[in-house]
């Protein structure tokens, strides 16, 4: 499988930011989980984080012309706001997993709201780092499913 991964605003000041909420590690040491799950699974994988909007909309849709057999992404703040990432995910019409570090839902009454959950085949929130591999394994079982 071609995973792409791909990350929004302030996912790159992980270990700085909060650790209380995200915990200590940072940005490399979560591409580095993901790169050797990753490996180990036989899947090829793609990294990308912006902190701008337009820019993640552009990594998705390269995700499609670039031939991914699905996405994880964690929007970051643009979970809740934004509709440009939800129309981008419906267009390009492939199997994406939402992924946030914190429990979304257990945090501020505004953070219970995403946009592109809606064109999501699953969430995971409130997992960790870890949730990343979670989201992996969903996108692993989607696939086996579609090629049976």
């Amino acid at each position: 499988m071609k995973i792409f991964v791909i990350n929004g605003p302030n996912l790159n000041m992980l270990g700085i930011r909060e650790p209380a909420i995200y915990g200590s590690g940072t940005y490399k040491s979560l591409v580095e989980m993901i790169e050797k799950n990753c490996r180990e699974n036989g899947d090829e994988c793609e990294f990308f984080q912006s902190n701008h909007e337009g820019a993640l909309v552009d990594e998705i849709q390269r995700a499609y012309f670039d031939g991914a057999d699905g996405i994880v992404i964690n929007p970051g703040a643009y979970t809740h706001t934004s509709i440009a990432l939800l129309d981008a995910v419906k267009a390009v019409k492939l199997p994406v997993v939402e992924v946030h570090i914190s429990d979304v839902d257990a945090r501020e009454s505004f953070r219970k709201t995403s946009y592109i959950r809606a064109a999501c085949i699953a969430t995971v929130s409130g997992e960790g780092f870890p949730g990343y591999l979670h989201a992996c394994d969903i996108l692993r079982e989607n696939h086996k499913k579609g090629e049976a």
